[in-house]
Order: C-alpha cells, then sequence, then structure tokens
C-alpha cells in the first residue's frame, strides 16, 4: 500500500493533474446537479447532500479497489486527489504577473488558488494571498490525501477530497449557503484537523532545507495558530509565517463581507520572491508526507 501512495505522488510531481476528464471537475458538476435539486436554506439538507455525495465517493473508490486491486485503486485515487503540482505551477505564475505588474490578470488569477475578493488588492496584498493560499492548499491538497491514504486507503482518500470539493463549493458563508453549507464545512473542518497539525510538524521539519527556521515555525504554529477563525488554516499559515519569517494575515473580503484576521507571525510583509520560497517549502512538506505516509501504510500490511 504504500507503493501505491508513492507512485501517486510521483505521478502528481511529474505529470500532475490528469489533463482530460478529471474526476474532481466531474465530482463538481455532479455535486452542482444534486444541490440544485435538494436545496434549501437548511443544515439537515446541506447534511444530506453531504452525506450522498462523500459516501457515494467513498463506496466507489471501494468498489474500484475490490475490481483491480487495493495498491492501484490507492495509487489512482491519491493521484486525482493530490494538488502540489498545480499549487506550485499557480503560485509562481502569480508571482510572474505581480513582478511583471500585470497586476489585473494577477487578481484574475488568484481564482484558482482561493475564493476570496481580489478586485482591490494591490501587489503586496496578493503576495500575502499567494503565500497563505500555497500554506493552506499544502495541508488541504497534499498532506491530507497523502494521510488519508495511509490510514484508510482509496475510499479514505476520497471521502476526503469530496468533503474538501463541497466545501470549496458550498461551505463560505454567503446568505444563500450560510445554511446549507453548514455541514460540508464542518465535515471538511474535521477531516482537515489531523492533517493541518501534522503539516505543521512537517513544515518544522523541513523549514531548514528550505533556507527557514524548524523553531520559528514550531512557535509560530503554537502562538498563532488558534486565533485563527479556521480551525486548521491557522495552524499551517502561522507555521509557514514563523518558517519563513514572514507576517501573514489581516483583513480580507470573502463574498463582499470584510473580514479582520489576526496576523500570524512576527515577520516582515510577503513580497514576490517569498511565493517561490513558499512554493520550495510547500514541495519538501509534500515529499515529507509521501515518505511518512508510505512508511505508514506498509507498517498497516
Amino acid at each position: 500500500m504504500g507503493g501505491g501512495l508513492l507512485v501517486a505522488y510521483l505521478l502528481d510531481l511529474v505529470v500532475g493533474d490528469p489533463r482530460r476528464l478529471h474526476p474532481v471537475a466531474c465530482f463538481g458538476g455532479l455535486a452542482a446537479r444534486l444541490a440544485r435539486a435538494l436545496y434549501a436554506p437548511s443544515r439537515a439538507r446541506g447534511a444530506l447532500l453531504a452525506a450522498v455525495l462523500v459516501g457515494g465517493a467513498a463506496a466507489v473508490a471501494e468498489l474500484l479497489a475490490r475490481r483491480t486491486s487495493r495498491p492501484a485503486a490507492l495509487a489512482a485515487t491519491t493521484w486525482v486527489a493530490l494538488g502540489g503540482r498545480s499549487l506550485r505551477h499557480e503560485a509562481r505564475h502569480l508571482a510572474e504577473l505581480i513582478d511583471g505588474g500585470q497586476l489585473a490578470e494577477a487578481r484574475a488569477g488568484l481564482r484558482s488558488l482561493c475564493g476570496r475578493d481580489a478586485t482591490r488588492l494591490n501587489g503586496a496584498e496578493l503576495c500575502r494571498a499567494v503565500v497563505e493560499s500555497v500554506a493552506e492548499n499544502t495541508s488541504d491538497a497534499v498532506v491530507a490525501p497523502l494521510m488519508w491514504g495511509a490510514l484508510g486507503g482509496a475510499p479514505a482518500v476520497a471521502a476526503h477530497r469530496a468533503a474538501n470539493t463541497l466545501d470549496a463549493m458550498f461551505g463560505h458563508r454567503s446568505e444563500r449557503y450560510l445554511r446549507f453549507g453548514w455541514a460540508p464545512a464542518r465535515l471538511d473542518d474535521l477531516m482537515n484537523w489531523p492533517a493541518a497539525r501534522l503539516s505543521a510538524l512537517l513544515v518544522a521539519l523541513v523549514a531548514p532545507l528550505a533556507g527557514g527556521s524548524a523553531a520559528g515555525a514550531l512557535s509560530s504554529a503554537r502562538r498563532y495558530g488558534g486565533q485563527h477563525p479556521s480551525p486548521n488554516a491557522g495552524r499551517i499559515e502561522a507555521a509557514f509565517a514563523g518558517a519563513l519569517g514572514l507576517r501573514l494575515g489581516g483583513p480580507l473580503s470573502y463574498a463582499g463581507h470584510l473580514e479582520h484576521r489576526p496576523h500570524l507571525g512576527d515577520g516582515r510583509q510577503p513580497h514576490s520572491g517569498d511565493i517561490e520560497r513558499a512554493s520550495r517549502l510547500s514541495l519538501l512538506v509534500g515529499a515529507a508526507a509521501a515518505g511518512l505516509s508510505a512508511l505508514v501504510a506498509g507498517g498497516r500490511r
């Protein structure tokens, strides 16, 4: 089973996302259609959506494992769930746009990484947004799939990816989805809780290899991680901030609602060069997570 996780990680590292008929995109289309049919401003309706789709994704992965082999199903499912290569590619592309003064293009491109409002962000604010997104997505789209693959095989990976996708689609606090998206958001929080804390520890482990500070990562995650409104994003963002000597957090806007979030870290404001540093740190965290997950999965045989 550990070999399946390593194959998946290497496929993402070298090939990246599947180029056609990406299963996550197909799942998103199905989720959108089912949400239109089930929608009501009700937590119960949102919980039903989450149960059907997350449970269904896990069941499909289990069927695939029985029809093929568990290592092959784990490799395939984890590969399509991972997003490390695309995350680094998008972040570096945005850094190039910011460096080139193409802020309008950078604001539009930020949508590929996060859902915050970008229409009024200046260059420094865009850099902060990208670094924060690299940190959060390192946990959600790299460490978490590998961790769940090690602990529960292909069905657990599929369930996590389904929950994460539903949170991205319906978990934001807009008026329409405030109640309907409650269950997907809470399920995503629950499934990412252990991964966020593992990710912060891995940041400290590999930070010296990226020219960062292990002590800074641990200290910042412990001091600032719990101040973030998300139970998970604050841990990994604070760890990145401490490792790289940055100060993240502050005001941002989602769906037109301004939020004043606490600052994370004691360093300076990020600039475009820090996007490359964060991307390099993300790569090292992913490699460490792949190795650790393969060892855990191998020990479960």
